[in-house]
């Protein structure tokens, strides 16, 4: 620990808690219209199709999934592999900046399929991936069967994620749209939008970014989130403009000066999160908002649940069965916090599911 690290002021996990939140828009709902709010969470995790509906509906003021809907549809937002190797939804704009941030990892992601890639030219299977699914949309499938048909001898799944590597693929409407199904069709972001990825940023901008809507936070916190390395000269570079602040365990965290950090004591409503919501998934050390004793019980496997946040922490997971809205807590709620758990689902249900008439139900306490 260096001496100026030993000398900054303690954030607590309570205080980390709220300034988090706070910055999720998870404190109170904020007005702000879906496209601001995708801007400004840098994304929403969209490994399905309903979560960026979820995390919108819990986090906005009078949102309706038509608006998010509309965004997609008029490409104003995307679906597209980014941080962490995972499916985001972005605006245009950050889709076109932040893949070229991350194409680095996506690069290095490929040596995990080296063996099934023998003798593959990447930089050829680029060029023949972007001809085929600009032509018209295609299914992964039809992607590597035209891909094996050049490099019969190789792997045709190392040959897809060569292809999802190697190009920015955006899944393309009517996938993604509330109400509406659709196959994983695919073509490059640059085709979809009608305009060329900026150049590989330097990371400085996006780390004041990840700040705003995620700190404070340390250098393996945003690591953590974008899936990257070596990202502490960009802190270095930024350091005189940010304030610095250490946790319990002492490590060093970094901060926009005048970004919000309420009192630990603040109210925290609860909250009905998608499964993967980027919360739960963008810091290093997760005990901010899941308690130690609950690291794990979000997950199975490689699926998470979707989750439950009681005074700001991970406290239950929840599920929809027909007509039922199942909250499952991982501890007795006391009949006040019921309540409010109640009313928070009835409210969730409301925007996304008017339509329906939903029974809420509270199962067996999880161990």
């Amino acid at each position: 620990m260096t001496k100026t690290t030993a000398t900054a002021p303690v954030l607590g996990t309570r205080a980390l808690n709220r300034a988090t939140l706070d910055r999720q828009l998870l404190l109170r709902r904020s007005p702000r219209s879906a496209k601001a709010a995708v801007e400004h969470l840098l994304g929403l995790q969209a490994q399905n199709v309903k979560p960026p509906y979820y995390a919108l509906a819990t986090r906005l003021d009078g949102f309706a999934p038509r608006e998010l809907s509309t965004l997609m549809a008029d490409r104003e937002v995307v679906r597209i592999v980014t941080m962490r190797s995972t499916i985001h939804t972005h605006t245009a704009d950050d889709c076109l900046t932040l893949r070229p941030l991350v194409q680095a990892a996506r690069d290095r992601e490929l040596t995990n399929f080296r063996e099934g890639l023998v003798g593959v030219d990447l930089d050829r299977l680029a060029a023949l991936a972007r001809d085929f699914v600009e032509t018209e949309p295609r299914t992964m499938k039809q992607l590597r069967e035209a891909l094996l048909a050049e490099w019969p001898a190789a792997d045709p799944q190392a040959l897809a994620v060569a292809a999802r590597c190697k190009l920015p693929l955006v899944q393309v409407t009517p996938r993604g749209l509330w109400g509406s199904s659709g196959q994983v069709a695919l073509t490059t972001a640059e085709h979809w939008l009608g305009r060329p990825a900026e150049p590989v940023p330097v990371p400085d901008a996006t780390a004041l970014r990840y700040l705003a809507a995620f700190g404070p936070a340390s250098v393996k916190d945003m690591q953590t989130w974008a899936g990257l390395t070596r990202l502490r000269d960009a802190f270095e570079r930024l350091r005189p403009d940010l304030v610095t602040f250490r946790d319990d365990n002492g490590v060093e965290l970094f901060d926009l000066p005048d970004a919000p950090r309420p009192d630990p004591d603040t109210p925290a409503p609860p909250r009905f999160l998608p499964e993967f919501d980027n919360l739960l998934l963008s810091h290093a050390d997760r005990t901010r908002v899941v308690p130690p004793e609950h690291r794990g019980s979000n997950w199975q496997g490689n699926q998470a649940y979707r989750t439950l946040l009681v005074d700001g922490f991970l406290a239950g997971v929840w599920k929809l069965a027909e007509d039922t809205l199942i909250v499952e807590p991982f501890g007795t709620l006391t009949e006040a916090q019921r309540a409010d758990v109640a009313a928070e689902g009835e409210r969730m249900l409301k925007v996304l599911h008017p339509e329906v008439s939903h029974d809420i139900r509270f199962g067996t306490v999880r161990a």
